[in-house]
This record gives structure tokens, C-alpha cells and sequence, in this order.
């Protein structure tokens, strides 16, 4: 009998590869539909999560939709991080401006659309455990820009963030890089500069399009200078371009 430690080891692996399939059966099906105009058929959980943040939205935003018009250009943004970084937050606060008490860890993925400035906007937010990780980089092909959310709190895993990034981005030498600072709101958080340098972001080449930006995913800092609304405002730049 193979001893517990191998069956966690086991179930984990396991549990990792389910939630990776997952999330390519779901952009599979993103490319296949966008391409048909037959989406709005699809009933799955993320798609009664943006109906539920459409109908807390207050009137006049009209950023969150169940379906994009089938003309609009696509793009995709790819958002990971460690685990506990604020992701979902930040996906949350980017797609909708209504509070929320609790916003649950993404254990496998979590997606979220946003129809604005002539564009489909697919937000694909991929689980930072240790299992997941390993996954990251099948995404990066079908990303117009990649999101990495720090938590600037967590200085005992700064060096495994720098690692997970830097590997990301030696696969991927020309993809648009966003930084996010997040948890600016706490007061033992690093500034970006010394995210920079804790990064090594200095390290990356000129050519690569690479913005830091500091980040606070919480209802309270919405109106302030770490609002995450900022960073909405920048993919928005960022994938009008040609």
C-alpha cells in the first residue's frame, strides 16, 4: 500500500490537472463561440456570477454584459500570482464598483468579460497554488497582456514570485507585462520601488511593454490612488493598440 504522504501527493497532482482542463475546455469553448455568435446559450457558474455583478451595478454601468456583440475585437488578458495575492479581488473591482464582504480564493480558474471601448475583454484569472503553477504558461499563447498581481505584504514570498514571473516571461519575450502592487492599503506593504528591485524587473528588456502599478483591491480604495480602476483604464490603452 503506497504510504498517505504519496496518496496526498497523488490527490493533489490529481486535483491540479482537473482544474487546468477545466480552464482549457473553457477557452476552447470561448474560441469556438466567439466565432459562431451563439454564446448567449452558454449557462455556466461565471456566467451567472456577471449577471449577478451586472444587476448589483449601479445604473449607467453598462461595462458588464453576458455577451459581447459578435463584432467586437477580442482580447485577452491573462491575470496570475501567488495564491492570496488578490486576484479575484482585483478581477471583482476591475468588472464591477460594488462591495463585497468576502470575495472566495480561485482554486482552479475564474473568468470575467467586459464589453467596452469596442472591445471584448476575456479576463482569465488562473489559481496561484504550487500545483497550479506548473500550468501558467499554457495560457500565455492566446494573452494580449499578462497581469501578475504581487502581494506586497508577503515578503517571505517575494523570491518565488520573482521566479514564477521571470519564468513566464522568458516564455513569453514580447507579451505586454502589468505588475500590480497589491495590498497597498496595509502599512507594512513595500513600495513599488522595492517591488522593482525585489522583482528584478529592472532586469527585463527595453522592448518589452512593462508598467507597475501600486493597487489596492478592497471596496474602500476605489476612489483613491491605488483604486484598481486605474489598472481598468490601462488594459484598456493597452489592447486598443494595434
Amino acid at each position: 500500500m503506497a504510504p498517505p504522504g504519496a496518496l496526498r501527493e497523488l490527490a493533489l497532482a490529481l486535483g491540479a490537472a482537473v482544474a487546468a482542463l477545466g480552464s482549457l475546455l473553457f477557452i476552447a469553448w470561448k474560441m469556438y463561440f466567439r466565432g459562431t455568435g451563439t454564446g448567449t446559450g452558454w449557462d455556466g457558474w461565471w456566467e451567472r456570477e456577471l449577471r449577478e455583478l451586472r444587476e448589483r451595478a449601479p445604473p449607467g454601468d453598462a461595462g458588464l454584459t453576458p455577451s459581447c456583440a459578435p463584432q467586437l475585437d477580442w482580447r485577452q488578458v491573462l491575470v496570475l500570482g501567488l495564491d492570496g495575492a488578490g486576484k479575484s479581488s482585483v478581477l471583482h473591482y476591475i468588472c464591477s464598483q460594488t462591495a463585497r464582504e468576502r470575495i472566495a480564493p480561485t482554486h482552479g480558474f475564474n473568468s470575467a468579460q467586459l464589453c467596452i471601448e469596442g472591445l471584448e475583454v476575456d479576463l482569465l484569472e488562473v489559481g496561484g497554488s504550487q500545483n497550479l503553477r506548473a500550468y501558467w504558461r499554457h495560457y500565455l499563447s492566446e494573452a494580449h497582456v499578462l497581469v501578475f498581481v504581487v502581494d506586497s505584504v508577503d515578503r517571505s514570498r517575494l523570491v518565488t514570485a520573482r521566479q514564477e514571473l521571470h519564468a513566464l516571461l522568458a516564455a513569453e519575450p514580447q507579451l505586454p507585462l502589468v505588475v500590480l502592487a497589491n495590498k497597498q492599503d496595509k502599512s507594512n506593504a513595500l513600495s513599488t520601488a522595492e517591488l522593482r528591485e525585489e522583482l528584478a524587473l529592472h532586469k527585463l528588456s527595453e522592448q518589452r511593454k512593462l508598467f507597475l502599478l501600486p493597487t489596492s483591491a478592497t471596496w474602500a480604495s476605489l476612489g483613491s490612488a491605488t483604486s484598481v480602476l486605474h489598472v481598468k483604464s490601462l488594459l484598456v490603452t493597452l489592447l486598443s493598440q494595434p
